[in-house]
């Protein structure tokens, strides 16, 4: 795993009237702070990616669908520069997926249907401390395929 990012197992509490899913609480070990809330929505074979922050920490969970959610670090000072982890976040696999400042993500929807991506962000958004690469032409050593190992 890269240095920094957790997965962290999400509860569901399904009854006859529907569920209720957890994401993130204030009184958890992994929380930090609160900046915004948004959803994505990411439809099946689209990719959106690459980019990464220079200060925000990002929070995902996957409420609808799922998403090929890839991580790459590239930070200097970190013991898992180079590393590239691939992991399929959704309704069969519900968890949250911290991820820290200065490491690229992008993701992928895959399946039939579209995939609603919700981040719990610590910091609102802001342009400038975002940075963004094309997902097909970077230096990224990651292609976009169907199946990548």
């Amino acid at each position: 795993m890269i240095e920094g990012v957790l997965v962290h197992p999400l509860r569901q509490i399904p009854d006859e009237r529907g569920k209720v899913m957890h994401m993130l609480r204030c009184d958890e070990p992994h929380f930090e702070r609160f900046g915004e809330i948004y959803f994505s929505l990411v439809y099946p074979g689209v990719v959106k990616g690459w980019h990464l922050h220079r200060e925000m920490t990002l929070n995902y969970a996957v409420i609808v669908g799922t998403i090929k959610l890839v991580l790459y670090d590239d930070r200097e000072s970190s013991s898992s520069r180079g590393e590239i982890v691939e992991l399929f976040v959704g309704e069969s696999n519900y968890v949250l997926v911290k991820i820290p400042p200065g490491i690229w993500n992008g993701f992928k929807g895959v399946g039939t249907q579209p995939a609603l991506v919700a981040n719990c962000a610590t910091l609102p958004h802001d342009p400038a401390e975002i940075v963004r690469l094309d997902p097909f032409d970077n230096p990224i050593p990651y292609v976009w395929a169907l199946w990548q190992r």
